[in-house]
């Protein structure tokens, strides 16, 4: 479940970033800027729901192990 939830997330944002992209060039018709909107809602409430998931199985587990807590994220973004 993890494996698909971030690649589905990852596609969601990605997709959702375009959207805005097109609506911020002011190049689509009023009706085409609704739908826009509309399939953003969607992809944001589709992200959300996707974080909510993730963020309840990181409580899981840290109930799991009780001596656990949260720590910041060491990824390769920071040069760690």
């Amino acid at each position: 479940m993890a494996k698909q939830a971030a690649p589905a997330l990852e596609t969601s944002l990605d997709n959702l970033e375009s959207l805005v992209e097109r609506m911020e060039s002011g190049d689509l018709t009023l009706e085409e800027s609704l739908k826009a909107f509309e399939e953003g809602v969607r992809l944001s409430r589709e992200c959300q729901q996707a974080l909510q998931q993730a963020e309840q199985k990181v409580r899981i587990l840290l109930e799991q192990n009780t001596d656990a807590e949260p720590a910041p994220f060491a990824g390769e973004d920071n040069g760690q």
